[in-house]
């Protein structure tokens, strides 16, 4: 009988273990996901941020030379920069073998 109620006892300190490690682990997958969706707000602000900006650029430069070339002063080194950006994060996801 002792031994009965022994793994009784183990049997029941493992489930209230599991509840406890499920709490946390509910709380760790809330935690990501709010730190998730808050990334990506922050990116789409940056890139509104960014087109506001470009396009003030482009509304300057318009009023003192012609729109086309207004237009390439600003597309231009937004493509360099774009290529840069991606040319970073692919030496960073290579695989080194």
């Amino acid at each position: 009988m002792k031994i009965l109620t022994t793994l009784l006892d183990i049997a029941a300190s493992f489930l209230r273990l599991l509840e406890a490690e499920g709490r946390i682990l509910r709380q760790a997958v809330i935690q990501g996901a709010w730190a998730l969706a808050f990334i990506v707000i922050a990116s789409l602000l940056v890139l509104a941020a960014a087109g506001f900006f470009l396009a003030g650029i482009y509304q300057y430069l318009a009023a003192h030379i012609s729109p086309a070339a207004a237009s390439i002063f600003v597309s231009l080194p937004a493509l360099v920069l774009a290529v840069i950006f991606a040319a970073i994060v692919k030496s960073w996801t290579d695989d080194p073998k």
